[in-house]
């Protein structure tokens, strides 16, 4: 990346996040725009992202965890299934160091890049507690019997797929501490017996205007308490 298009960037990494400032990590951006460089450095020879320029890769890999870092509960296990070149667990990790995040993505090559940029990140001082990746699926996790607290996924399922596994993923914990997001583009909330919306935010992503629906899901008896 030139030093030009390094400049452009940052400016639109700085649009995403405007809002958040006075709450963001010391060296969040200098790290989100690292990121960005390395995901459109692999992409060319990797399938990494589809987003045709600067605006759509800005607001496809880091508007959802923008809006996420505000309403993740402090301090919780998060997954992140299916994703991909790291959005939206990475850049969440990144702001919010607090949470103790998990990258699950089976394709091998993505995996690599991970684990590439998350090993750039850590070496550059730009990123202190380090996601960790795995390669392979939501539902090998469950079979495993591994247990987070909140559930996230972008588009690796249709929602009504993706609201069971992302209550099985949880389904180890305390009730009060469970939940699992459906990111939506298109697609009306999907419904899962036991299961309610919490919340449900509807916004558009700075760059492109994309409309875009988040809904935090929890299990009815802790909504209902």
């Amino acid at each position: 990346m030139t030093q030009g298009a390094a400049a452009r960037m940052t400016e639109k990494i700085a649009t995403v996040l405007a809002g958040r400032e006075p709450s963001l990590p010391a060296r969040a951006g200098e790290a989100l725009a690292r990121w960005l460089e390395l995901v459109q450095g692999w992409n060319a020879k990797v399938d990494l992202t589809a987003a045709r320029s600067a605006d759509e890769l800005a607001d496809l890999m880091l508007a959802d965890a923008r809006l996420l870092s505000e309403h993740v509960p402090e301090g919780r296990r998060v997954v992140d299934v299916g994703t991909g070149a790291g959005a939206p667990g990475l850049p969440l990790a990144l702001l919010r160091p607090d949470l103790d995040v998990t990258l699950v993505e089976p394709l091998q090559k993505r995996v690599a890049f991970l684990r590439t940029a998350i090993g750039t990140l850590v070496q550059e001082g730009e990123l202190k507690k380090a996601p960790r990746v795995e390669r392979a699926r939501g539902e090998d996790l469950v079979r495993a019997g591994r247990s987070f607290e909140v559930a996230i996924s972008r588009a690796t399922l249709a929602p009504d797929a993706w609201l069971p596994l992302g209550a099985a993923l949880t389904a180890r914990e305390p009730a009060e501490r469970r939940e699992a997001w459906v990111l939506l583009a298109r697609d009306e909330p999907p419904a899962h017996a036991g299961w309610a919306p919490a919340i449900d935010l509807r916004y558009r992503w700075p760059l492109t205007g994309a409309e875009r629906r988040a809904v935090r899901y929890v299990p009815e008896a802790t909504k209902n308490a």
